[in-house]
């Protein structure tokens, strides 16, 4: 599985807190079948939560040395989980977040209180300067769970949509693991992550592939757990 969001640089959001915590989680997610990983730190503005991207980079490239001194060989990327903004064309601008592994993916997350903010102009603005949308973990916001038509609407829009793997196996609630379900029956996901911030990833990714494997089969599953992440890091 090619991870595209996870909370594994250490000291600059609410995910691992030092080096030996990411590198603890890093071995959980690799001994559940996780080759690769994207680091998407949270950026919220004007909040704590601003690492820039250049300081993110210096972290990863130390997390990248503890892991080799581990032999741990799980391949990591840099990118953002962007907290929804009007001014985000003016944040990638100035460098202050990051795409995915520089391409042309965001990761976005919204609120989970409902928003009086138009994330769907948000959205499209962006998608209109060429850039890919890729709504972090829809599943998981409570205003789609009675409104499943919002979320049909974004997708025809040209939405992309990563979900967790934790919420096939119920980690957050029945209504995120219904929602995960109609999505994975529709087809409507792009890509599956972790959202790892502590321990705790023992047993659950294999549990989660196996859920899968009733929505998809052996090349549906292979694109939404490596294929479509493939397109990212090209």
């Amino acid at each position: 599985m090619i991870d595209i969001h996870s909370h594994i640089i250490p000291g600059v959001d609410d995910g691992a807190r030092n080096f030996d915590e990411s590198v603890g989680i890093i071995k959980e997610l690799a001994a559940q079948g996780v080759t690769d990983i994207i680091a998407s730190p949270h950026f919220v503005n004007e909040t704590i939560y601003v690492s820039p991207a250049k300081s993110n980079k210096e972290l990863l490239e130390k997390l990248r040395g503890f892991l080799k001194d581990e032999g741990v060989e799980v391949n990591l990327y840099l990118g953002n989980e962007i907290f929804i903004d009007e001014d985000i064309l003016g944040l990638l601008k100035k460098g202050l977040v990051s795409p995915l592994v520089g391409s042309k993916y965001l990761l976005v997350e919204l609120p989970f209180s409902e928003t009086s903010m138009s994330y769907e102009d948000i959205f499209a603005s962006l998608l209109e300067n060429g850039y890919k949308v890729l709504l972090a973990h829809p599943e998981r916001y409570p205003f789609f769970h009675d409104d499943y038509e919002k979320l049909v609407e974004l997708y025809k829009n040209g939405v992309l949509f990563q979900c967790n793997m934790a919420s096939l196996v119920g980690k957050y609630g029945k209504n995120a693991f219904k929602t995960v379900r109609r999505l994975a029956k529709d087809d409507f996901i792009f890509a599956f992550g972790n959202d790892a911030h502590h321990f705790g990833h023992n047993g659950y990714v294999k549990a989660a592939m196996k859920k899968l494997s009733k929505y998809y089969d052996k090349n549906g599953l292979k694109r939404v757990l490596e294929g479509n992440a493939k397109k990212i890091l090209a």
